[in-house]
């Protein structure tokens, strides 16, 4: 096991502040959780100083309806100044990160402007509905109707519904696996690439890495089965859409990206999860940042490192949507 003041000794210097500095949220209470959540996000910004210029992105609030039930799910659209309907821009389908539990449209505000601006698309950021209250498989349902709205063109928005990427980091990066996967099995949209960010897939718990980082980066292993348990519900068994680790074949599904973190408790799972994507003979590109932590690029987004990965990122996009369909 490795103790917090090691953990420190693992990192690239300009991201041991940074590491040191974010805060522990509990995920026992999860009314709690959100609001400490939201409270580490505030203070994260706030320490790091502005974000972004959002002065050539135009971004808005709005609902996309399901109407089967009446739902309407809360999105943030983030699309690039003085685009038109007839520019006919590429999509990506963004999933925040949080537990589950925790996170909303704020969450990774900065990082929705930046892919945005940099990559010329429409970023779609949904405020998919939250455990315990809605336990798998409501957030995936919601992702998936807004996906298959998005990929449709969005009605009268113009958007290109043959250029759609899904993505999100932590539990952000499971519903964009599940995504993949359900989109795959029910002959659904044809998606791009599936940008998956430090992603939490396994609700096993047993890999390498989540033995040697039980605490990094303000996380404590021992909230992990607390996520999963307010995730799964009453599930007796996982379903591979809510743990993907558990698929057995990724024959056909949508190429991916995926990143993990050296210094962290879900490495491990990320990396067996491309490569095993990988054999049944899916593009993959797999990038393992040496001397970084869970969650790095948004808690240090002046770090070399960060400048690396936020431009390895927009280059996959780019070439996914470059891509003939």
């Amino acid at each position: 096991m490795t103790s917090t003041d090691s953990v420190s000794s693992l990192l690239d210097e300009e991201l041991v502040e940074a590491e040191r500095r974010q805060p522990f949220v509990s995920f026992i209470d999860p009314l709690k959780a959100r609001r400490n959540f939201r409270r580490a996000v505030s203070l994260s910004r706030a320490l790091r100083g502005s974000g972004p210029d959002e002065g050539n992105v135009k971004v808005e609030d709005t609902t996309f309806d399901v109407p089967e039930d009446g739902r309407k799910i809360p999105v943030r659209i983030y699309a690039p100044h003085g685009a038109k309907q007839s520019d006919s821009l590429p999509v990506l389908l963004y999933m925040h990160g949080g537990a589950f539990v925790a996170g909303d449209l704020d969450t990774e505000h900065d990082r929705c402007v930046r892919f945005s601006r940099e990559v010329g698309a429409v970023v779609v950021s949904v405020d998919y509905r939250r455990p315990p209250e809605h336990p798998f498989p409501a957030a995936l349902e919601d992702c998936y109707a807004v996906l298959c709205q998005v990929a449709g063109g969005a009605g009268p928005r113009g958007w290109d519904g043959t250029r759609v990427a899904v993505g999100g980091s932590s539990a952000g990066g499971n519903i964009a696996a599940g995504l993949a996967l359900l989109a795959r099995d029910r002959s659904g949209p044809r998606i791009a690439l599936q940008l998956l960010l430090y992603p939490a897939l396994d609700d096993r718990l047993t890999s390498q890495s989540f033995q040697r980082f039980p605490r990094a980066s303000g996380w404590d292993v021992e909230d992990s089965p607390l996520m999963w348990r307010h995730y799964l519900g009453d599930a007796a068994q996982p379903h591979e859409y809510a743990a993907p680790a558990r698929r057995a074949h990724f024959h056909g599904v949508a190429p991916a990206y995926v990143l993990v973190a050296e210094v962290d408790a879900l490495r491990d799972e990320g990396i067996d999860y491309a490569c095993r994507m990988m054999r049944d003979g899916v593009p993959v590109e797999l990038h393992c940042f040496a001397r970084t932590f869970h969650g790095f690029d948004l808690a240090a987004p002046q770090a070399e490192l960060t400048r690396q990965a936020l431009d390895d990122q927009t280059a996959a996009l780019k070439a996914a949507f470059a891509r003939p369909s």
